[in-house]
């Protein structure tokens, strides 16, 4: 009876890591994704000084968990951090959603909201940098490739990435750190940044774990936020799904999803 737990639990554990692992579709995101952050990366680097220093792909480790940061500027103004999308077609978005929405003809993708992802990045590089409580930070997200941004609805800049350096430049205010700070806190982001190539396969991992369970507890109308159930509601715009635990918890879901 033992053997036959084991032998079950071996399958299926082997079952799961099958669905983890990358499809070819997996495999063209990330690759455009990658020329995504190269280009972003080679825009960042010519202005780079010693009070313009760029980082790109960023692997820190946290209480929570590693993160992957896309591109990084410490400057004498503060702290850049960019997340950079590579795709076509229209893309729709709104701030406080839980994904947005990429149509390309008759296809319509979801994706994670760029946004909340990169908020994510800010609270690791808080804790991180813990003992510089008066920085500020600044989030912005860079589409790269032929895609047109439509509807997006947020107040943290979402821009093209011939438009970042003078997204940078007009959130600037005033100077808040020397040079020597900033060589500071670039060398405490070298110090932490992992390249330990096992590490970056733990973290790939790790996410795309998150990613289907995520999955799942959606398609068993668990709220992926807190664990409790989802239950249909009408509002403005017609019904949808939202968390049980309203109001402590406003996870909401598309009724179609």
């Amino acid at each position: 009876m033992i053997i036959i737990v084991f032998i079950t639990l071996y399958i299926l554990s082997q079952f799961i890591l099958l669905l983890l692992l990358p499809s070819d579709d997996q495999e063209t995101y990330e690759r455009k994704g990658n020329a995504g952050e190269a280009r972003v990366s080679t825009i960042l680097l010519k202005q780079q000084d010693r009070d313009f220093r760029v980082f790109n792909d960023v692997l820190i480790r946290t209480k929570r968990g590693s993160t992957q940061i896309d591109h990084i500027v410490v400057s004498t103004y503060g702290i850049f951090v960019i997340e950079t999308k590579n795709f076509s077609g229209w893309i729709h978005g709104n701030e406080k959603a839980e994904y947005w929405t990429q149509t390309f003809y008759q296809t319509r993708n979801k994706f994670r909201n760029p946004i909340r992802q990169n908020w994510a990045h800010i609270y690791a590089l808080k804790e991180v940098l813990s003992d510089y409580r008066y920085i500020a930070y600044y989030p912005v997200i860079v589409f790269t490739g032929d895609g047109e941004l439509k509807n997006i609805n947020s107040t943290v800049p979402v821009v093209y990435d011939y438009q970042l350096l003078d997204t940078i430049k007009d959130l600037r205010g005033v100077p808040i750190l020397s040079e020597e700070q900033v060589a500071c806190i670039a060398d405490r982001l070298d110090s932490v940044n992992i390249q330990d190539r096992e590490a970056v396969k733990e973290h790939v991992y790790a996410v795309q774990k998150q990613v289907y369970e995520r999955k799942q507890k959606e398609k068993s109308l668990i709220c992926p936020r807190c664990g409790w159930s989802l239950v249909i509601r009408n509002g403005q715009y017609g019904k949808f799904y939202g968390c049980s635990h309203y109001p402590k918890c406003r996870y909401t879901q598309n009724l179609r999803d």
